[in-house]
């Protein structure tokens, strides 16, 4: 194995174990040197490859921005379809949903530029999305409520995703009527 591809191989366990314990703790709960030995490496190696954590968090999420995009800004019939695909993409990436959806800390305060302000914006659109322009506070709770019923994703990743994906619609969908 050549140097580079070693060094390619370090990165991917770094952030194959950064996906599992985040998914598993939080962001915020998860430090470098709980990476570090889980993959069996110095903080200090990690951080030659990620410093500062939020370049973690950044590249996790990077593999979802496609589907994100196509997420906030398609075309949909109706509120179902939007949430059908809304469960869809949450199943898809289930180990990193709770560093999208809530995890990085002071993501309300999170300054320009950063995974934060990528994240609360995104977050903020999805629920736009659900609540629509001007919800009645019934809208604003079930909108909440449908976020909060796909954040519970982050404990089911070691299940088969289409078994997660068709019982969590099924409980999505229980809560929606036209509000």
């Amino acid at each position: 194995m050549t140097t580079l591809e070693h060094g390619h191989d370090t990165r991917e366990r770094i952030l194959d174990a950064a996906r599992r314990l985040f998914a598993e703790r939080g962001y915020a709960a998860t430090s470098l040197a709980d990476i570090a030995s889980a993959v069996g490496l110095t903080k200090t190696a990690v951080a030659y490859h990620f410093h500062p954590k939020d370049r973690l968090a950044t590249e996790l999420i990077a593999p979802a921005a496609e589907d994100i995009v196509a997420l906030i800004e398609g075309d949909f019939d109706g509120d179902r379809a939007f949430v059908e695909a809304l469960v869809t993409f949450v199943v898809r990436h289930r180990a990193i949903i709770r560093l999208i959806m809530e995890d990085i800390s002071g993501a309300d305060e999170a300054p320009p530029g950063s995974p934060g302000e990528a994240i609360r914006v995104f977050r903020d659109a999805i629920y736009h999305r659900l609540a629509g322009p001007d919800p009645d506070p019934t809208r604003r709770i079930w909108a909440w409520a449908v976020l909060g019923s796909l954040q519970s994703v982050v404990k089911t990743v070691d299940l088969p995703q289409e078994d997660v994906r068709r019982t969590l619609l099924a409980t999505v969908l229980a809560s929606f009527r036209p509000l």
